[in-house]
């Protein structure tokens, strides 16, 4: 088990002192719930980009000639929190070398 320490900053000047039992406890505590809670950011961070997306298309459906494959590219994106869990989302994230979003649901028509 690696040893953490702490560093401390005072007009004095730095210490650096390995965290308490009960510090370490807090520590480990806070990294589970972060880890634990990883799928909600992932999923918060999807709706954000899809809501992008949707304001993005918006114009097709405000021009009034909106495209059958268009509603469906809208639709498929506003279904995408019923159609894809958890399991997915790491697809739904991936990006290329250009950071470019590469799952399909993200393509425009």
């Amino acid at each position: 088990m690696p040893t953490y320490y702490k560093n401390t900053i005072t007009p004095e000047g730095s210490t650096r002192e390995e965290i308490t039992g009960e510090e370490l406890t807090i520590l480990e505590a806070e990294i589970a719930d972060f880890k634990s809670k990883s799928g909600e950011r992932k999923l918060k961070l999807i709706k954000e980009l899809r809501l992008e997306k949707l304001k993005e298309t918006d114009f097709w459906v405000l021009r009034g000639d909106i495209t059958d494959e268009q509603k469906l590219y809208r639709k498929n994106l506003r279904d995408i929190p019923a159609n894809y869990n958890s399991s997915k989302y790491d697809e739904l994230l991936a990006r290329d070398s250009n950071g470019k979003l590469t799952h399909s649901i993200w393509e425009k028509p």
